[in-house]
């Protein structure tokens, strides 16, 4: 980020705010398996169809997703799959934390226990 612009950094903003969103991360999880439709999104995310839409057109327009059309079907697929390096990184660094965490309440337990 170093040198960016205001305009820059509203985007790079931006970009991590479309990520911000539970069902969201829920449907890029989704599609690391490859393509599916709305409603095959929406059962795996046991969700609406209609939510699923919004929240892929949010994706779509911030360029982790696009859509392909099929006959009367219309599939979704990653346009990056970078972004999946990200999810583990940002997920690698939460399972850090929450493990540090864990050792320290188990430490704080073991000394109340010889108080």
């Amino acid at each position: 980020m170093k040198g960016l612009d205001r305009v820059a950094l509203e985007q790079v903003a931006e970009y991590f705010k479309s990520m911000a969103e539970p069902t969201r991360l829920q449907l890029l999880n989704a599609l690391r398996g490859g393509e599916m439709t709305v409603s095959e999104l929406a059962e795996q995310a046991g969700s609406t169809a209609a939510n699923v839409s919004k929240h892929l057109s949010l994706l779509a327009k911030n360029g982790f997703v696009e859509r392909r059309g099929q006959g009367t079907s219309v599939y979704y697929h990653i346009t990056d799959p970078d972004i999946y390096s990200l999810c583990d990184l940002v997920c690698g660094q939460i399972a850090k934390r929450l493990s540090a965490q864990s050792n320290r309440q188990a430490a704080f337990r073991r000394a109340a226990k010889r108080v």
